[in-house]
């Protein structure tokens, strides 16, 4: 039979849970009190990097504590993810996530996290504006033309991508399916490898990221055929968007980053990053620094990141079925 409190121990016990409950407010009103550890699950050098290490610059100025930028690349991000979502939630270690993180999951079955259950949102970061390109021997224009050339010769336009589930063939799968048009898919092994391919024609075309691209597109060796991203991008403005001049309402390539924490982090300590990262995304020296590489800044609530993230990784789930792409 459980034993019941004697009447002389009622007093000793609400003076526990009154000193409890103090200590729990103040350790979220004294945040933070030590070094902050800002995990970005990739190679030093790529714009994930270069958004990581400029807000925690800043983030250490305006918060008064060190903030330091780790990188733990390895299996796609997935390493380092994982290694945030162990951590204490705490806020002393936060990740730098990226589109990925709610796509990788349908491309492997060995994550020992989850990415929804296992994080809590603190703010999306960047938007990267995604153009389609061709090398200049692909005989078309603009996105009609392109489409009417996929048409006309199924099978044989080919497209470069950094690997299988990357945001470079999700594009172009999501294109291709809402087309009804066959085009090959020839994966490299990251990235970097893209550009020389496109450049020695190897390839006829791909969807990337703007910031890489664009000194190529500006001196005539490759050719802007239409922004895959929503709207379209501050450096390309006379580029129209696949959605808008195809026209293909509903097609949309939002390839962003964000700012994650390890679930179970207190609301307080989420409302102080939140807070303290969307100010720096909105400060015109940080607006000006992403934009000159191709990077929109889209600072939000915490609520609307998360939004975000689902709808995502609905939607790609999707394609990667209905396309048969990722694992089986």
């Amino acid at each position: 039979m459980q034993k019941l409190l004697s009447p002389a121990a009622f007093p000793m016990v609400l003076a526990l849970s009154l000193m409890l409950t103090p200590i729990a407010a103040t350790h979220a009103e004294d945040y933070p009190s030590r070094t902050i550890h800002f995990i970005v699950p990739v190679n030093a050098g790529g714009p994930n990097d270069f958004v990581a290490r400029l807000l925690a610059k800043r983030m250490q100025t305006l918060m008064g504590q060190p903030v330091i930028v780790e990188n733990r690349p390895g299996a796609g991000g997935n390493l380092g993810t994982e290694y945030v979502a162990k951590q204490p939630p705490d806020g002393y270690t936060i990740l730098e996530s990226a589109l990925s993180h709610v796509i990788n999951q349908n491309f492997t079955t060995k994550l020992r996290y989850d990415p929804m259950k296992d994080f809590v949102p603190i703010t999306a970061a960047v938007s990267t504006p995604f153009v389609l390109v061709v090398n200049p021997e692909v005989p078309a224009h603009n996105i009609k033309e392109f489409i009417a050339l996929a048409k006309a010769k199924p099978g044989t336009l080919n497209y470069a991508s950094a690997g299988v589930g990357t945001p470079h063939q999700l594009a172009t799968e999501l294109l291709k399916s809402m087309t009804g048009t066959k085009m090959v898919h020839v994966p490299y092994k990251g990235a970097n490898e893209i550009i020389p391919a496109l450049l020695a024609h190897q390839v006829d075309f791909t969807i990337i990221a703007t910031f890489g691209v664009l000194p190529h597109i500006k001196a005539g060796k490759l050719r802007a055929i239409a922004m895959a991203s929503p709207t379209r991008s501050t450096q390309l403005p006379d580029v129209p968007t696949i959605a808008e001049a195809l026209p293909l309402p509903g097609y949309a390539m939002d390839v962003w980053q964000g700012v994650l924490a390890p679930a179970g982090t207190p609301k307080a300590v989420i409302a102080k990053l939140n807070q303290t990262i969307t100010t720096i995304l909105k400060e015109p020296d940080s607006v000006t620094k992403l934009r000159n590489l191709g990077l929109e800044p889209i600072p939000t609530t915490p609520e609307r990141f998360g939004e975000m993230m689902k709808s995502d990784a609905v939607k790609w789930a999707k394609v990667v079925q209905d396309d048969g792409i990722g694992v089986h």
